[in-house]
């Protein structure tokens, strides 16, 4: 396959997709790993990394299971990730669709509305939003969809406006075809490489706003994550390194893994954009 072979190629990005898919995988199978709950206390508080076989990655201030923690924080950034970047695509691409294909006036109204939610820092707006609906998996994820759309309508416009006077749309418009078939036969699908190599870098954002979000004591309660784990070891990371630590690294290369794919995709859909960069 051409699109693998061109992927493939960047090892960066292969290295980031094995580390992705890894953290999937552990993500999907932790309910069978670790049964029990992660607030559970299944040892003598501030137990040393590598000390005991069954607890590896040692345990907190109330003696619960660091590795636990982790697998459950992985099932945590994922959903969040994936699910508000798709929130984040449903409401930037239609917008980004009627302003491109329309223009005039409808353009100038969806990008001033687009602004608008550019000139408020995203992080501001999304801890403002969680604050007011109350902190939960639901708030945050409706919270980062809300303050990611704006690059992904100013992605698509920008796309659109490329695509409008090429030919085979105009062919279309000559045949009769109406503005949504158009829309979504003719142009929607020439747009879908940037929006791909968008989505895999906005689920990195999100994963990143997501634990910035807990470490402040805005996360879900109920939820085990990995910014709720560094947030509650604040205070005694030089008594307890590890419990910083280790969800630190996991949100780093999660993230990394995460930008690492998309400078593939983006070498993989976009080969000649990818040439002249070089």
């Amino acid at each position: 396959m051409e699109f693998w072979k061109r992927f493939s190629r960047h090892r960066g990005a292969v290295i980031g997709l094995v580390f992705l898919l890894l953290i999937v995988a552990i993500a999907v199978l932790t309910p069978m790993l670790f049964p029990s709950s992660p607030w559970r206390m299944v040892q003598r508080p501030f137990l040393p990394p590598f000390t005991m076989d069954r607890f590896p990655l040692g345990t907190d201030a109330l003696g619960r299971d660091v590795l636990a923690g982790l697998a459950y924080g992985a099932q945590v950034s994922l959903i969040i990730g994936l699910i508000s970047t798709a929130a984040a695509l449903l409401i930037g691409i239609p917008i980004g669709l009627i302003a491109g294909y329309f223009g005039g006036l409808v353009d100038d109204v969806l990008m001033r509305f687009t602004e608008f939610f550019q000139t408020v820092p995203s992080f501001a707006l999304a801890i403002v939003l969680v604050a007011i609906f109350q902190p939960s998996i639901v708030s945050i994820i409706a919270a980062i969809g809300i303050v990611s759309w704006p690059p992904v309508a100013r992605l698509v416009r920008a796309e659109v406006l490329s695509l409008r006077s090429r030919e085979y749309v105009e062919a279309a418009i000559l045949s009769g075809q109406t503005n949504t078939t158009i829309i979504l036969r003719q142009i929607l699908p020439n747009t879908l490489s940037p929006i791909i190599v968008l989505a895999s870098l906005m689920v990195a954002t999100a994963i990143l706003l997501e634990s910035s979000l807990s470490f402040m004591g805005l996360g879900d309660p109920n939820l085990m994550s990995w910014g709720y784990m560094i947030g509650a070891a604040r205070t005694v990371i030089r008594q307890a390194w590890w419990l910083s630590f280790f969800p630190g690294v996991a949100i780093l290369l999660t993230v990394l893994a995460l930008n690492l794919i998309g400078e593939g995709l983006n070498d993989a859909l976009n080969p000649r954009l990818s040439r002249k960069g070089k």
